[in-house]
């Protein structure tokens, strides 16, 4: 197991010294900014995918080998750090370039900070560090960027955590508001070395790197750059005072009122949900009770599973979701959007699951086009991005994703994303099949859907008594392929094209059997177009519950209570 842990951690080591050196040189001989940041974002999405990697293997190994909690632990710590260092790196780009936007909603701001404040705690429980909250009033509600926010004060937590080394090292978050109640004052205090006077005019630049960072601590000169550049974002200010061998104090007053933004700026259509804050510092739910080892059921067989499509163009990633999700799924895969596309026009697809950094066809645009579609547009869509930003997210949504699941991520959280999915699907199917022939050519079609099923309905009608019909000629009769007309029933009705025309034959047979409750077993079989009355019966049960002969037994019993008229 030790042997498996020092290689992961080495796998990590190794990644980001390949691409930080990758990057040096290439940025040697770039001039042009968009390039560099271009490459910015193509290094950044090549280290969330081996992350994403190395962070589902802990987790199975985690549910393998219980007894290593700690180690796994830290491991995770120790993604999440990679993680948010190559977040900050990017947003470090978009800064430099004007490109960073601010998308406010309304909430609770001192119960969100108090949240976030929570992401420090594994830092200063292993150093030993006393640190206090404090919030004044204890609840305000006002407009906020989550993210930026978020970042802001991971920043400053950090940056004190990183020069608190003495041994009754303490460190306060003290938020307060003006008097007005539009101004949030976020105060971050520590004890510990403090800031040579003649490095103070310094701390916010890019890339800076002090010579008492040298012998105190470790630091890459984004965090406190980057932290100036979001907080002049919010419209506010960032002020700071400090002594060496005394302490630090930096001050940051972010307006929250909702005058203080453009309307460009204001999201009316969210709330800032505390629920949404994170753990430790993923952006992704954080999980132990992953489920992705569950083994299908016996009863279960490649036809019951739903199918997957997972298109992702890092061959290692893609295997490993294919190994860990292929228990309860059947999966198809693609290693770009071009790939999708010819799957699904020859293969029958439930739930496509896509990354959005893609050659040849990205996940927005593979998107896209399924959606415009309107044989495929039914078929939902998880898109999994190393693009964290809000706008980011918002464009995944606006393009017609269903879902989207942040990098690295939880298998156990894309799987529960993937649930969600089949639920609801289930449920359209158990109302589908619950119905009888009466009730559904009763209802009043109202939506495109019904409007397939009704059509559905009347094709394999007309052709009840036909033995030979099957998914080909239903397929021809529809005007679709094969595996289209899959695709959309399955989407509105849980069945597959065989279930779909067992499940009109056999509501057929009820309606024929009420009309004439005397009618023969073996001529029932013959009208919804069974040649064989034993295979009928057997069918009819496992549809029904009930073998042909009860349920007809029934029938005339329910007739003979009937009172006369």
């Amino acid at each position: 197991m030790n042997i498996i842990i020092n290689t992961l951690i080495l796998i990590v080591v190794i990644i980001f010294l390949i691409m930080t050196r990758h990057l040096y040189i290439r940025n040697q001989r770039l001039k042009n900014k968009d390039q560099l940041n271009m490459i910015f974002t193509s290094i950044t999405h090549e280290l969330l995918t081996p992350l994403t990697i190395i962070s589902a293997s802990v987790e199975n190994l985690r549910e393998r080998e219980p007894g290593y909690k700690k180690e796994f632990d830290l491991m995770d710590l120790n993604i999440q750090r990679s993680v948010r260092l190559l977040q900050q790196i990017l947003e470090a780009s978009k800064a430099s370039d004007g490109r960073l936007k601010l998308l406010v909603a309304k909430g609770d701001v001192m119960s969100y900070i108090r949240e976030t404040a929570r992401c420090i705690i594994p830092l200063v429980m292993k150093k030993g560090i006393q640190f206090d909250v404090r919030c004044n009033p204890k609840s305000m509600i006002g407009w906020i960027d989550t993210d930026k926010i978020d970042k802001i004060i991971f920043n400053l937590l950090s940056n004190a955590v990183k020069f608190s080394d003495k041994t009754n090292a303490r460190i306060l978050l003290d938020v307060s508001t003006n008097n007005y109640y539009d101004e949030v004052i976020i105060v971050v205090e520590d004890n510990g070395c403090g800031i040579p006077k003649n490095r103070q005019n310094n701390i916010f630049e890019t890339f800076y790197d002090g010579e008492y960072r040298r012998f105190k601590a470790i630091g890459n000169g984004i965090g406190l750059s980057l932290t100036r550049d979001l907080v002049r974002l919010n419209g506010g200010t960032i002020t700071f005072e400090s002594k060496e061998n005394i302490g630090t104090k930096f001050i940051v007053k972010l307006p929250i009122g909702k005058e203080a933004f453009t309307p460009e700026q204001i999201d009316e259509s969210n709330m800032v949900n505390i629920d949404n804050v994170q753990n430790a510092i993923f952006d992704f739910p954080y999980s132990t009770t992953d489920t992705f080892n569950a083994e299908p059921t016996n009863q279960e067989t490649d036809d019951d599973k739903y199918r997957l499509l997972l298109v992702e163009d890092n061959t290692e990633l893609l295997m490993l979701m294919k190994l860990l999700l292929s228990a309860k799924y059947k999966i198809f895969t693609a290693s770009n959007g071009i790939e999708a596309i010819n799957v699904i026009q020859t293969t029958e697809i439930d739930i496509i699951v896509s990354d959005v950094m893609m050659p040849e066809m990205d996940g927005w645009e593979l998107t896209n086009k399924v959606k415009s579609n309107s044989e495929y547009s039914h078929l939902p869509i998880i898109l999994l991005t190393a693009r964290t930003q809000e706008e980011d997210r918002k464009k995944s949504l606006l393009v017609g994703a269903d879902d989207y699941v942040c990098k690295p991520f939880k298998i156990g959280d894309l799987q529960l994303r993937i649930e969600n999915i089949v639920t609801n699907r289930r449920r359209i199917q158990s109302e589908f099949s619950s119905k009888s022939m009466e009730e559904i050519e009763e209802e009043q079609i109202t939506s495109p859907e019904q409007e397939l099923v009704a059509k559905a309905i009347e094709c394999v009608k007309r052709n009840i008594s036909d033995s030979e019909y099957d998914r080909n000629s239903f397929a021809a009769d529809m005007g679709m392929s094969s595996s289209s007309l899959y695709n959309k029933l399955r989407a509105t009705t849980g069945m597959s094209v065989s279930s779909f025309i067992r499940d009109i034959r056999m509501k057929e047979a009820c309606k024929l059997a009420k009309k004439n409750p005397s009618i023969r077993i073996s001529e029932l079989a013959y009208l919804v177009g069974y040649k064989d009355p034993k295979y009928f019966a057997t069918s009819f049960k496992k549809e029904m519950g009930m073998q042909p002969s009860e349920y007809i037994e029934k029938l005339f019993s329910s007739n003979a209570k009937e009172p006369k008229s």
